[in-house]
This record gives structure tokens, sequence and C-alpha cells, in this order.
């Protein structure tokens, strides 16, 4: 079922959206070669926790960590472990955030040290499509017109669009209804309506689509060993546009 979100738990998604936007920040300032992805893990889980809110991923369907670290040719759900961070690495962040119970939702890709310049194009351009899908969003737009927007940018620039994984509701649970798919057609799919949150993410890669998971039950791989990037904000749908509750206030 979607919901619609009061005015009161709108003011508790933008606190929980905030401290997401916090938390990536203070990440963001050790993402670097030599750190491993545990390390990050508990900085986040300690930030989180000092202000007053939970981290959404921890437990969550048995979920063992408090994030999602994605190297290179791993889409999303990467598990922290004793992995260290090495030059030419690119890595997905995604974090989950729940104040008062109500989630959000954000990821970003980071490049370490000096990457090849495919590579390199492939996380601008995902963060890019990320906004083009953004832009589409309002009250009375359809579903269908941000998976058009993120995949236009997606083939324009020769990369491939993750189908298997999907953009979601968010709000008392960190996925709710609707879908929100990283493909489709303009003005087909679910009708927009003010009050709604969602998480836009797309994952893109710079080789073929298909993706496969690994033994954990978690991580999620391209097939041809290609590197994936992964963008995502959670937005309120608004009357005119929108609003990301997960970005700088």
């Amino acid at each position: 079922m979607i919901s619609i979100k009061s005015e009161r738990e709108i003011d508790l998604m933008r606190h929980a959206g905030h401290i997401n936007y916090l938390t990536h920040e203070e990440i963001k300032k050790h993402v670097k070669a030599g750190i491993t992805t545990k390390e990050l893990d508990k900085i986040a889980y300690d930030f989180i926790t000092k202000n007053d809110c939970v981290p959404s991923f921890l437990n969550y369907e048995g979920y063992p960590a408090s994030i999602c670290t994605s190297i290179n040719d791993e889409v999303v759900h990467g598990i922290p472990g004793n992995t260290k961070l090495k030059n030419g690495d690119i890595i997905s962040i995604d974090v989950g955030v729940a104040y008062k119970n109500y989630h959000s939702d954000a990821a970003r890709t980071y490049i370490i040290g000096e990457v090849d310049n495919k590579i390199k194009k492939l996380v601008e351009k995902t963060e890019e499509s990320l906004y083009e899908g953004l832009k589409v969003i309002k009250a009375g737009a359809k579903i269908g017109d941000i998976g058009a927007a993120i995949s236009e940018v997606a083939h324009q620039n020769g990369l491939s669009v993750v189908r298997e994984l999907v953009g979601h509701g968010v709000g008392i649970s960190i996925h709710e209804d609707p879908d929100v798919p990283n493909f489709g057609k303009k003005n087909t799919g679910l009708v927009l309506k003010a009050g709604m949150t969602i998480a836009v993410e797309p994952m893109l890669n710079l080789g073929e689509r298909y993706v496969y998971m690994e033994d954990d039950d978690w991580t999620i791989k391209t097939d041809d060993g290609s590197p994936s990037a992964h963008f995502e904000h959670t937005v309120l749908v608004t009357d005119t546009g929108y609003e990301i509750l997960t970005g700088e206030k």
C-alpha cells in the first residue's frame, strides 16, 4: 500500500534525512586508500547513534552491518569487512537512518585516487542520471517518467541500467510501495501524488546490465565483472516538484 505522509511524518523524515546527509559527510572524510570497509561501518554506526538515530540497515532481514559498501563490480548490498580500499577502486556507500521509526535512504559512489576515464565517466553520469530522474518528479507525473529520464542518460553514454534492483517508497519502513524502476516509458505507470516519499537510486554498469548474487545472499555483482556505480536520494513529492530529504539543507 502506498502511503501519503502527514506533515508530522514528513518532519520526522526530514530529520532522518538530514542525519543521513551528515553521516555521508562524516564518512566522506575517511574514504581513502588503506581504510577497511568495516572501519567505515563503525564510523557510520557511531555517528548515527550519537545523533539519537538508528541505522536502518542493521539487522534488517538479517543484514549484519549499518551501511552497505560495494566495491568496483559490486553493485549494491556489499557487506563491510576487512577489505582495504586501494587506489583505483570505486565504492558505493549506502546509508539508511531512522528517527522515531521513520527512515531515510541515500547512496553515493566515491572514487579512490586515480581511475580510468571510463570509470570516472561512469560515476559522473550515474550521479547525473539521478538528478535527471528527480527533475521530472511532481504531483501528476508518472513513475515511468523517472525511469525514462534515468535510462536516457545511461544509454546516451553507453552505460547499462540494472533492472533487477529498483528504487522504492520510504517511510515507516525502509522499503515501501511503490517500486521506482530506473527504466521505463514516459507517461506510464503509477501517478505520483503530493506527500509520497520515494527513494530514487540508479545503478548503472560500465558493461552489460546483468547481475548475480554472491553466496553471502546479499552482495550483488555484475555478471561480466565490469564496474558499477550507485547514487540515491530520498525525496518528497510536492505539488510543484520535489524536496530532497537526504540532501544538504
